[in-house]
């Protein structure tokens, strides 16, 4: 048989998908973390990977699914948050624009699986089916109500599953998580009813935001938070190293991502040494370039006495605090570093 008869477009997914193969599990696994250091990884979107000196894993808003897929449905479904916020019909056309780098299937370890909300882009029930199949059988599911009644719905065994609200801690081997203030207004107005006139009340069911302190610094994961004043409060309450906000281009008649202008403004306001904006990856219509925050930090930053710096990341790469602080953008692994190991195969050398 030829090989093109051999071909399906079942062997083609089983080929090609997850584009990155177990490359990243690999190199999370193999990760020896040096002492009074942290690694992390932006897994794509929201979904951060964070390893302490000590190797405590903790995987933030892991998620391993798409968006829009075909044109077909022509209009959201009554009372999505998006339709609530804008007052529009129209399927929005946000297909996933960022590859999947990590293999859910493939996870080895893991001390915890937080979700900042229960949007289906920041929960995922092909990793949880993973991490219960494949980890220790204590690794708790750890989110507010709205995202644990999620997991318990794809089949996660309530024991495992952790109510958490603002103001909970809880630690996990050398890592202290501290369960904060969310200020998701998408996630607020997501409901299944009309609640114009309705003053909602129930924010910390469903969204929290989140620090991790591992034992060389923390990690401020704001989930999918708009700008708020009350990051001061979380600022002047923490000591935090690294702030990581969801910025985005947002559509006419919409405000779900944080902008620029709100990038900076948390950074300052949480009073952190690094700001790392994340989500502007993954929607097609949300995509926008973190140059526009390089640029103004360069216009502000001395007038306004910055005391933090941007750094700009690419999906699937590693940041390993303190030792990467100086950097502003981030760069994948050229390779050949061990060029002219041999004598090159080539006629001769000028040919080089």
């Amino acid at each position: 048989m030829t090989k093109i008869s051999e071909i399906t477009r079942e062997s083609w997914v089983l080929g090609a998908f997850p584009e990155w193969g177990t490359w990243l599990n690999e190199e999370i696994d193999q990760e020896q973390v040096k002492p009074g250091t942290f690694a992390m990884w932006w897994i794509g979107c929201t979904g951060i990977w964070i390893k302490s000196e000590n190797q405590t894993n903790i995987a933030i808003d892991l998620w391993f699914g798409n968006g829009k897929r075909s044109k077909k449905t022509k209009e959201m479904e009554p009372f999505h948050q998006m339709r609530n916020m804008t007052g529009g019909r129209l399927t929005q056309p946000n297909l996933r624009a960022a590859p999947i780098v990590y293999d859910p299937f493939a996870v080895t370890q893991v001390d915890a699986v937080l979700s900042t909300h229960y949007h289906n882009d920041h929960i995922d029930p092909f990793f949880a089916a993973a991490v219960i199949k494949n980890c220790e059988g204590h690794v708790p599911f750890i989110g507010p109500l709205k995202s644990v009644e999620k997991w318990l719905g794809y089949g996660v065994p309530e024991n495992r599953c952790r109510v958490v609200k603002p103001g909970d801690r809880i630690m996990v081997k050398d890592s202290e998580i501290i369960v904060l203030d969310s200020f998701d207004r998408t996630c607020l107005v997501t409901t299944d009813k009309d609640i114009r006139g309705i003053c909602p009340i129930d924010m910390n069911e469903k969204a929290v935001n989140y620090l991790i302190k591992t034992p060389a610094g923390s990690v401020y994961h704001s989930g999918d938070s708009h700008y708020s004043t009350y990051y001061a409060k979380h600022g002047k309450d923490h000591e935090i190293d690294i702030a990581l906000g969801s910025y985005g281009e947002n559509p006419v008649g919409n405000q779900d991502k944080m902008t620029s202008v709100d990038i900076l403004r948390m950074a300052e306001a949480l009073q952190c040494k690094i700001v790392i904006p994340f989500h502007y990856d993954v929607w097609t219509n949300f995509k926008a370039d973190p140059e526009e925050i390089l640029m103004l930090y360069r216009f502000k930053k001395d007038s306004l006495d910055y005391q933090f710096k941007p750094f700009i990341w690419d999906v699937g790469g590693k940041y390993t605090w303190p030792e990467d602080r100086d950097k502003v953008k981030y760069h994948y692994r050229r390779g050949f570093e061990d060029c002219f190991t041999d004598e090159p195969n080539v006629p001769f050398r000028s040919i080089l």
